[in-house]
């Protein structure tokens, strides 16, 4: 009877959520399901007015409410069609492609929305990401540290450090890092509670907190706490990278490995966790595993 309940509630997920992304590990993640129709409402109300631009881009938040990334970018597509110099747009667009593992359209996108703006630090940042996810740490660097320098607040540099000093270590800039390191100073802190993670990350790398107290505790098995996984995702991919930059590979496959047992693949730490991991299967085997659909992990949001 359980069984036959599972297989209803799998259906009914499914048929409310669908295939966003299905990984080289052998991982299918789907969108959230969408009991309250928040993207069906915004959907009516854009096409009432198709080129009205605010209507579509309220329609793109509805749609990265529920993970619906790969409906989001389309929906940019849109939105530039109407204004195609738009780099806020363009920059959105490159930011949702990022989970969506289309790194070098996600590079294209934020180089040109630079190329129009190049005051926004989103852009940067997310194209930080884009280099970084693609191999190319001195560029990830370079985007990193134009997005340190536009940081509205301490919270935003701390969260660009972070990425900028692992860009600089596996890039080998060394001494570059270490300077990095040293302008987020001892009485920094921060105000936004997500920022407290990547704070811990560089209190670790300063030497000033232990592995163990940086890392969150990791979810339990069908969790619905999905910030609890944002955070764990994020600090255990830090030292999981740390390891692999100081020499101890073994040892941050075992942090990549945790990572990927989880639901949330829309995290930065989940998206490099998955990369290190396929790099990683070129010198060593990697048995892909096939997860439990994200629909079925997601199941607990809903009480189902």
């Amino acid at each position: 009877m359980r069984w036959l309940i599972l297989s209803s509630t799998v259906a009914m997920l499914h048929a409310q959520s669908g295939l966003e992304y299905t990984s080289p590990l052998g991982m299918r993640f789907h969108s959230l399901p969408d009991p309250k129709g928040v993207v069906a409402a915004a959907e009516k109300r854009a096409e009432a007015d198709p080129k009205n631009a605010k209507a579509l881009l309220d329609l793109e938040k509805a749609q990265v409410s529920v993970w619906q990334d790969r409906e989001a970018v389309a929906t940019c597509g849109r939105v530039l069609a109407l204004t195609p110099d738009d780099a806020a747009v363009l920059t959105e667009r490159g930011h949702r492609e990022l989970p969506l593992r289309e790194f070098k359209q996600a590079r294209t996108d934020l180089m040109r929305s630079a190329a129009l703006d190049s005051q926004r630090m989103d852009t940067f940042y997310h194209l930080g990401l884009a280099h970084y996810f693609l191999g190319e740490f001195s560029k990830a660097a370079d985007a990193f540290r134009r997005a340190v320098d536009l940081a509205p607040s301490t919270d935003e540099r701390i969260n660009s450090t972070n990425w900028l000093y692992a860009s600089l270590r596996r890039a080998k800039r060394d001494k570059e890092a270490a300077a990095a390191l040293a302008a987020i100073t001892p009485d920094m802190t921060n105000t936004e509670p997500h920022t407290r993670f990547y704070l811990n990350l560089i209190r670790f790398f300063q030497g000033r907190m232990t592995e163990s107290d940086a890392i969150p505790p990791q979810p339990a098995a069908g969790s619905d706490d999905t910030e609890a996984e944002l955070a764990f995702d994020t600090v255990t991919y830090g030292i999981g990278n740390w390891h692999v930059y100081n020499g101890e590979p073994d040892k941050a496959r075992r942090y990549f490995e945790r990572i990927v047992k989880g639901r949330v693949w829309i995290t930065w730490g989940f998206v490099g966790a998955e990369i290190e991991l396929l790099r990683s299967s070129k010198n060593a085997s990697v048995t892909p595993r096939t997860a439990p659909d994200c629909a079925v992990a997601c199941a607990g949001l809903f009480g189902l």
